[in-house]
Formats: structure tokens, C-alpha cells, sequence
């Protein structure tokens, strides 16, 4: 059964390839739904949040320090993401809307509207050309991060999209929903590629390998299943969690798989051997 969105931070690698050190901050009280540590800053220093309580927020990763905060949202942000150039953040919010922020000054650099519901996952595609958004309602759209102009709308799920992520080489677009399903896209005709089938309940989080081979996909099934990306074939499924995994991320070199439960804990796996890692 399909659940609300839930409030878990999502873990997303450092340069240095370990995941960002978890502080609690008094300075930030709202509940914490998406996180990323900045990409091109490669001493890992800088954290991004965003929060039920409608704001973004960069910090000071070592030191706990906030240093910008961002306004502009009117409902819960549930979804951010760093242009590749680390220059800017795009987030989706329950507002039914996109943003575009400048990260060195916090200033809104535009809004994207046109949704009807909840915006749920955001994504920049790897050369910082395009934008893939989420929603409730529940489509994938395309966005030309340049002009802010809606360039397609993908139509195929029958839930919810919670996670969208490009292919490492940006051809492809992989997309998880309440639906129960794992789908790939070719972004240039906006065709359906491949749907995966094997959980049981919604699909939250959907991450791509570093080499483009294997597809992770979290559910509130509390599995982690990885998908061989070019013939849909299912490799293995994770089992161990005993909560809904909310969110997945691989490794620099692609051995290793975390995973985040609302069982208030981060697994680590073998990817090889399907195997949780030992402590």
C-alpha cells in the first residue's frame, strides 16, 4: 500500500565518495526531507537541505554552520538538486512548483509552474541542460534549464512519482512511482524504454550506477532491488531493512550500495553479492 511522502534525508555521496557525517543543528528545527552534499567542491564542505518549513538551506558541513538560507516556497520542499556546475539548486515543492536558486547569494533565480499537484523529485540532467520533475499527478516533465520552458511531458505511470535520475550519459531518464514500478525513458523521443516490475508497494528512490549498467530502486516494500538496465532483468533483491527504504546511492566505484529506512537506519551492501555489508 502506497503511503505520504515521508520525511527522511536522503544520502548522497561526498567527492571523497563517503556519505555526508549526520549533525543535528539547533539553528535548523523543521524536519530534514532531502539533502546533498555540492558537487565540484571537492573537499566535501558544503551541504544543501530543504525542509517542511518551505526554506532551502546551505551549510557549513564540518562546522554546523548555516550560511545561506533560501525563501521563496509556500508548502514542504521535498525534492533539491545541484546544477553539475555547482552554481545553482533547482527544488520541488508542494506548492506545485519548481525553483531555481542562485547558491552563492540564495537569491530566486526563477519559478517553473504549470503543475496541478505536489512536486515530488528533481533532477538535473548531466550537462546542466535539462530539468526532470516528479509529480503527484502524475507525469515527468522536461524543462530547459536556460529558458525555464516546459520542453516534454511524460505520460506512463498510474502513481505518483516520488524519484527521477538521468543515465550517467543523460540519454536516458529512470523514473520511480507509487505505481510500484521502475521506468526508463529516452529523453529525446520521450518514449517508454523498459518498466520493471517486481515490488510490492511504491517505489521511492531510483539511483543509477557509476558505470550505467544497474539500477537501484528503494520501496516500502523494504527491499532494494538491482536492475540489469539493459535487459530489465532483476539481479538481486536487498532484504534486511524492516521499514519502507526511502532513498538509495552507490559508491565512486560502484561496489557499494547505502540505503535509507524509516527502520531509522543506513545499510551498506555488497552490489556484487547482494549482501549486506558486514559492520
Amino acid at each position: 500500500m502506497e503511503r505520504p511522502w515521508p520525511p527522511a534525508l536522503t544520502i548522497r555521496r561526498s567527492s571523497s565518495g563517503m556519505l555526508p557525517r549526520a549533525n543535528c543543528w539547533q539553528t535548523y528545527r523543521a524536519i530534514l526531507t532531502r539533502s546533498a552534499a555540492l558537487p565540484g567542491v571537492r573537499d566535501g564542505k558544503t551541504l544543501a537541505s530543504s525542509s517542511g518549513d518551505a526554506t532551502l538551506k546551505l551549510w557549513d558541513a564540518a562546522a554546523g554552520k548555516l550560511l545561506v538560507s533560501m525563501q521563496g516556497h509556500t508548502g514542504d520542499v521535498r525534492s533539491i538538486a545541484w546544477s553539475p556546475d555547482g552554481k545553482t539548486l533547482v527544488s520541488g515543492c508542494t506548492d506545485k512548483t519548481l525553483k531555481l536558486w542562485d547558491a552563492a547569494t540564495g537569491k530566486m533565480l526563477a519559478s517553473l509552474q504549470g503543475y496541478t499537484e505536489d512536486v515530488y523529485s528533481v533532477a538535473w540532467s548531466p550537462d546542466g541542460k535539462t530539468l526532470a520533475s516528479g509529480s503527484r499527478d502524475p507525469t515527468i516533465r522536461l524543462w530547459d534549464a536556460a529558458t525555464d520552458k516546459l520542453l516534454a511531458s511524460l505520460q506512463g505511470h498510474a502513481g505518483a512519482v516520488y524519484s527521477v535520475a538521468w543515465s550517467p550519459d543523460g540519454k536516458t531518464l529512470a523514473s520511480g512511482s507509487g505505481d510500484q514500478t521502475v521506468k526508463l525513458w529516452d529523453v529525446a523521443t520521450g518514449k517508454l524504454l523498459a518498466s520493471f516490475q517486481g515490488h510490492t508497494e511504491a517505489v521511492y528512490s531510483i539511483a543509477w550506477s557509476p558505470n550505467g549498467k544497474t539500477l537501484a530502486s528503494g520501496s516500502g516494500d523494504r527491499t532494494v532491488k538491482l536492475w540489469d538496465v539493459a535487459t530489465g532483468k532483476l539481479l538481486s533483491s536487498l532484504q534486511g531493512h524492516t521499514g519502507g527504504v526511502y532513498t538509495v546511492a552507490w559508491s565512486p566505484d560502484g561496489k557499494t550500495l547505502a540505503s535509507g529506512s524509516d527502520d531509522r537506519t543506513v545499510k551498506l551492501w555488497d552490489a556484487a553479492a547482494g549482501e549486506e555489508q558486514p559492520r
